[in-house]
């Protein structure tokens, strides 16, 4: 397995799927950084809600997770990848994005996640 400094800043859905089904309770947080209202017309279970532009005054809300997996989504990977990177910046060396976004997931993992 890579170490922390390895990971790639992007994981694809069916590898972020495994990750967060290997452990019960997860090591691996999923964030959304999307809008509310993006939030409310579908959704990944288990994933936490922090808007990409409240994140930076919500910072400690994830500070248990500085040292653990944590996968951001949003809609399509973009706003995702950039969150990953200031993540990273500030020391969440493990932070990835998922790639294709929630998106993705609903077509490569869950279809039951409409498509907006």
């Amino acid at each position: 397995m890579l170490s922390r400094m390895e990971l790639p800043a992007e994981i694809n859905p069916v590898e972020a799927a495994e990750l967060l089904a290997e452990r019960t309770p997860p090591e691996c947080l999923l964030l959304d950084c999307r809008t509310p209202e993006e939030y409310g017309t579908a959704r990944i279970e288990r994933a936490v809600l922090i808007p990409m532009q409240e994140l930076p005054e919500r910072l400690a809300e994830i500070e248990a997770w500085r040292e653990k997996r944590l996968i951001v989504h949003c809609h399509h990977g973009v706003r995702s990848l950039r969150v990953t990177n200031w993540l990273r910046e500030r020391g969440f060396s493990a932070a990835q994005s998922l790639r294709g976004g929630i998106e993705a997931w609903s077509t490569e993992i869950d279809p039951a996640i409409p498509h907006y």
